[in-house]
């Protein structure tokens, strides 16, 4: 069993801990490392009210297991989720974490047959590294909520006027019958102009 712990990983001169050296589990089913550490959020790991705050940093715990077929990854993956509430569009903050799974196949031996037409199969590259971060952008974007809100009750903004409902409660516009518009103009048509002579 190894261990690597690693501090924050970026900038132009650190290797990325999303990209793991796996090497030394080539042909030894059994033998497993662990990864802990963290690293920069790389680009596309949102939605458009959410996404995972580029500012803080993903932080991982990791298991890669050498098995006959590839090398198995499991773990969790952990970060700050930012972005605004889809009812008053409020600034949201709050953690998330995803449960990780997945195999990555030895260069040649697809885990989904010969067609290799699964989209779930990942293989570890040509140069024995394997890329962690499709597997994590497809697992935390599709944690995050659809309609983020700050909180269950938000009763959002006047979708006439775009007023804070949380404000007044009672805050409303009234509400003309179109019917009843139409009728008004038509009296107003009726009357005609008004007479510039004086009743005798």
């Amino acid at each position: 069993m190894v261990s690597r712990r690693s501090g924050h990983q970026g900038g132009s001169h650190e290797p990325s801990i999303l990209m793991v050296d796996v090497s030394e589990l080539q042909g030894k089913p059994g033998v497993q490392e662990h990864i802990e550490g963290s690293a920069d959020v790389p680009e596309g790991f949102s939605t458009v009210l959410v996404g995972i705050d580029a500012d803080h940093q993903l932080e991982l715990q990791m298991r890669l297991e050498s098995v006959h077929e590839g090398v198995l990854v499991t773990g969790t993956a952990s970060a700050e989720v930012a972005g605004q509430c889809g009812r008053c569009l409020d600034q949201v903050r709050f953690p998330i974490s995803v449960d990780v799974m997945q195999l990555f196949s030895w260069p040649g031996q697809s885990a989904s047959g010969a067609d290799g037409d699964d989209d779930e199969d990942r293989t570890v590259g040509p140069d024995l590294n394997i890329d962690l971060e499709p597997v994590l952008r497809d697992l935390m974007v599709s944690a995050l909520p659809f309609q983020p809100v700050c909180r269950e009750d938000c009763p959002g903004l006047c979708s006439q006027c775009g007023f804070r409902l949380e404000e007044d409660p009672e805050h409303e516009h009234e509400q003309l019958d179109p019917r009843w518009s139409a009728l008004e103009g038509l009296a107003k048509d009726l009357e005609g102009p008004p007479s510039s002579h004086p009743t005798p």
